[in-house]
């Protein structure tokens, strides 16, 4: 326990002066304790999320201060809810899964109980025994009766909602003193004391599939070795937050079970995965279920820098994270980091390149992010997913992509379909389009065939699957390359997508080289989105835009689309160029006679507006059984409204050919306009770094080791 003392470092006396500020404002307003009828966003449900902030910043005010008026402040609160908590039923909405007294779910309760809980370890000492054994039997262990025995559906899951669950309970056991409820978050509730209905259940919701469950359990099961969650960074910033709360308080109570170390220290590896998978902006890449603009500043990240610094190895690099942040913890961890930047100890975070895999022992595929440095600090930043389902927060989006650079998203992931907290948009609900749209493939950067989304859009098949890393090269100055294939995503389809950051003087910034073959044995009809952030500028092919709007199916996430304008590129090449945010794009595609160029927007039969307007194109081709796309993307030029002047508007590849392509290999080759030409070699049929290949094109002989090779030439004539 800290102290209490006024010499405090900047960070940590700025963040404690502002809790203060917001502390006593919610005092002056009055505690109220209202019955709970709102969803999230509403009235109740807004007032009860911040009375878990007041009664937290009041108790860690009384920690570092001694000024007792602050415990009284959580005392008070905490008899409030003791005096109504019992006679509440169930929240009144009943729309979830696990309805909650408090909030409409039980995970909203367990983030009430998770933070007061550290509230009232603060006061704890303080309180006279009757009060404590008042608010005990009244308030606490009703609730946590009514998290876990009461709900085992939520709190015997591997799922974040059950991290909460299994922290809130834990937690509170620890300061109660009660073994009871520490031993049931940590193993989860016996499969002999669950309910007749839910013991026999083998879909993995109840209990995982080695019949394990609690908190130590979610440490094995949610996390790769490498720290990867395999619901993605949004969640994993979530998660995060009860894995470090309970973690933290069970190094303290219970020494022995050293669960900071747990699994090779998995919670540190945890940390560095999450702050490892930011765009440049440092918003968190929004793979599965995940509302954009979560970012590297958001208030639960904080507690994960700090507590990656204090507990994981004082990296210094997080130092400057948490400068930008502007914030600490109030505890031993948040003071250690805001002690350490007053000492001039912070260094620049610099993220590279990564590939990580999923599932928890690492054989579930994976997502792999390759960064490319420019001029200065700016960076272009590459994700290829690979992973496993995700759960139930996964999409249907296997081999995606998304691409980011100093503006921010140049190829987007959808996200999700949901407004959080937002009282107008279902209360905080996921929307019904997130299902019917933002987790189809047609919403994401990867190969749709005869218009239905990857394993039938099915999770029940989807989780029995995964794509597998084929080939990875993050290490190069120059070119990078990370390659997975996908063999169950279509039933006798493989797919195989290689993707390459090249990085070159004659190019403003890095390059991007998108090669995607798909092997069958029956015809199909094949579509690749490119869901693009900007303004369409111009094609080099004709188009005829289409008047009257309706929607390009009816299922699989074509009910929702728009065909705006439809083109017929020659074979050969063909380029798309936009304008986004300051900067110029211009793909350029290999094309096939017969293949259609379709300018899309979702929107259709969507009669709430709950979906964006983007836009996007699809290159279609049909009839092959198996077929190869290829695509080079180039960031170009800049355009400020101010001065009016646009400089290097156009791309520079004036070529671009597959000049070979079967199961043994595929050669690309594209040309710049000012002559030189780079010829980009793959092996399709061993990817090992020790592999000696040879290839001859065009009377030349090439051999390299490994399982990629790129020459430069200057001349194009060479």
């Amino acid at each position: 326990m800290l102290s209490a003392q006024t010499d405090y470092p900047p960070l940590f006396a700025e963040a404690l002066a502002r809790t203060q500020v917001q502390v006593d404002g919610a005092m002056e307003r009055g505690f109220l304790v209202p019955t709970p009828v709102d969803m999230a966003g509403g009235y109740t449900h807004e007032v009860h999320k911040q009375n878990w902030k007041t009664l937290s910043g009041a108790g860690a005010i009384y920690r570092l201060t001694g000024d007792t008026t602050y415990a009284a402040i959580v005392r008070d609160g905490l008899l409030a809810y003791a005096e109504v908590y019992r006679d509440w039923p169930t929240h009144p909405t009943a729309r979830s899964y696990a309805t909650g007294k408090v909030f409409w779910q039980c995970l909203n309760d367990a983030n009430w109980l998770v933070y007061v809980s550290e509230a009232y370890a603060d006061v704890y000492d303080w309180l006279e025994p009757s009060v404590r054994s008042r608010i005990n039997a009244e308030l606490f262990r009703p609730m946590a009766d009514f998290l876990s025995l009461e709900n085992p559906q939520f709190f015997n899951r591997i799922h974040n909602h059950s991290t909460w669950g299994n922290a809130a309970v834990g937690m509170i056991g620890l300061v109660m003193d009660d073994e009871e409820l520490v031993q049931r978050a940590l193993y989860g509730i016996p499969a002999t004391e669950l309910p007749e209905d839910l013991r026999d259940d083998d879909s993995g919701k109840i209990m995982s599939e080695t019949g394990r469950a609690g908190f130590l359990a979610q440490l094995d099961l949610s996390f790769s070795p490498d720290g990867y969650f395999t619901e993605g960074p949004y969640y994993l910033r979530y998660a995060l937050s009860p894995f470090l709360l309970f973690g933290r308080m069970l190094a303290d109570k219970r020494p022995e079970l050293n669960n900071l170390a747990y699994r090779d220290s998995i919670l540190g590896k945890a940390i560095d995965a999450l702050l490892l998978q930011a765009d440049p902006l440092g918003d968190f890449y929004p793979l599965n279920d995940s509302q954009k603009g979560m970012s590297l500043y958001a208030p639960e990240v904080v507690k994960t820098v700090d507590y990656g610094y204090y507990l994981y190895g004082q990296d210094p690099t997080l130092l400057s994270l948490a400068i930008e942040q502007g914030s600490v913890t109030l505890d031993a961890a948040g003071l250690a980091v805001a002690t350490a930047v007053a000492a001039g100890k912070a260094q620049p975070f610099r993220p590279g390149s990564v590939a990580f895999t999923d599932g928890p022992d690492g054989q579930e595929g994976g997502v792999g992010i390759l960064r490319a440095y420019g001029d200065g600090e700016e960076r272009t930043g590459l994700v290829m997913k690979y992973s496993a389902q995700g759960m139930g927060h996964g999409h249907f989006d296997k081999l995606s992509y998304s691409l980011y650079d100093g503006t921010g998203e140049v190829i987007q992931d959808y996200g999700a379909a949901r407004w959080v907290n937002i009282d107008q948009k279902g209360g905080g609900r996921y929307l019904p389009e997130n299902q019917t749209w933002a987790k189809q493939t047609v919403a994401h950067n990867t190969l749709v065939v005869d218009r239905t989304s990857h394993y039938q859009g099915d999770i029940r098949i989807a989780e029995n699957f995964h794509p597998d890393l084929y080939a990875w090269d993050g290490d190069g100055d120059s070119l990078q390359l990370v390659s997975a294939v996908a063999t169950d995503a279509y039933p006798g389809r493989r797919l195989h997508r290689s993707q390459w950051l090249l990085t070159d003087s004659l190019f403003d910034h890095p390059l991007l080289i998108d090669l995607f073959r798909v092997t069958g044995d029956t015809a199909g009809v094949y579509e690749l989105p490119t869901w693009y952030q900007g303004q369409l500028l111009a094609a080099d092919f004709d188009y005829t835009t289409i008047d009257t709007l309706t929607a390009m199916g009816a299922d699989h996430g074509y009910q929702h689309l728009l065909t705006e304008a439809r083109g017929y590129p020659e074979a050969g090449t063909a380029t798309v160029q936009w304008f986004g945010r300051g900067r110029f794009y211009t793909q350029t595609m290999i094309t096939q006679p017969g293949d259609e160029l379709l300018f899309v927007r979702p929107g259709a039969n969507d009669p709430n507006f709950n979906l964006r307007r983007d836009p996007g194109f699809l290159l279609r081709r049909e009839g092959p059984a198996s077929t190869t796309f290829l695509a080079v993307l180039e960031a170009h030029g800049s355009y400020d409204p101010r001065v009016e002047v646009a400089e290097r508007p156009f791309g520079s590849i004036s070529g671009l050919h597959l000049i070979q392509d079967d199961s043994d290999y595929t050669a690309l080759r594209f040309t710049h306009r000012d002559g030189a030409q780079w010829t980009l070699l793959l092996s399709n049929h061993d990817a090992s770094p020790e592999s000696i290949h040879e290839l001859i094109l065009d009377d030349t002989t090439y051999r390299w080791e490994g399982v990629h090779h790129l020459i430069k030439t200057n001349d194009a004539s060479e």
